[in-house]
């Protein structure tokens, strides 16, 4: 799988890391089921460096749990391109769990990215596996409906911390249709468009702020 020459400028001294991700996104992520075999050829485009987008609005040194991680996007890509974050991966599911555990081991990363076999739950949710710590950034990558994604993320969120979205392009339009949502959480939302790297097409965020 070759290397973009975008990733250079995206990732700088963490491109080698960068790239064995990618690797490991390719082979085990496809062996275990996290990545489908159409998306082997668009692992660096569609998820490695569109994952770098959320970083566009996160504060240096920030606090940064992604929700429903997966197969470790937008995370990990997020702390290669910004080692001054401290990210946790938050994840449900023993199986993707433990693939994360395993590539957070495996590139070294282990300093600065933490891996959680959680999911966001309410305050007062008693499931065994909430977790209820709170952090400066809340992000996710195609994880649900906004409506449902403020449920889940609101109460992670810091007293001045925020909700970073990767979506679609019809973010702004969600952000409409999930007004109600938006004011019964009393935040502000906005949807942005932001360019990963060069050449690359717009990636939209849905910003959400108290």
């Amino acid at each position: 799988m070759s290397v973009p020459a975008a990733a250079a400028s995206v990732f700088g001294d963490e491109l080698g890391r960068a790239t064995a991700y990618a690797d490991l996104l390719a082979t085990r992520g496809l062996e275990w089921g996290l990545m489908g075999p159409r998306e082997v050829d668009r692992i660096w485009d569609r998820h490695v460096l569109n994952s770098v987008a959320v970083g566009h609005a996160i504060a240096p040194g920030a606090s940064v749990v992604d929700v429903g991680s997966g197969a470790g996007l937008p995370g990990i890509p997020l702390a290669l391109a910004r080692p001054d974050l401290r990210v946790t991966l938050l994840e449900p599911l023993l199986r993707r769990a433990n693939f994360l555990t395993g590539v957070v081991e495996e590139l070294g990363l282990g300093e600065r990215v933490e891996v959680v076999r959680g999911r966001a739950v309410g305050p007062d949710d008693k499931d065994p596996l909430g977790h209820h710590a709170q952090y400066d950034v809340v992000t996710s990558r195609a994880v649900a409906a906004l409506p449902r994604l403020l449920a889940w993320c609101v109460p992670l969120m810091a007293p001045t911390g925020s909700i970073v979205a990767l979506k679609g392009s019809s973010a702004a339009a969600e952000v409409s249709d999930a007004a109600a949502d938006v004011a019964r959480h009393r935040l502000k939302a906005e949807a942005i468009p932001v360019t990963t790297h060069d050449g690359a097409d717009p990636t939209w965020l849905v910003v959400c702020t108290r």
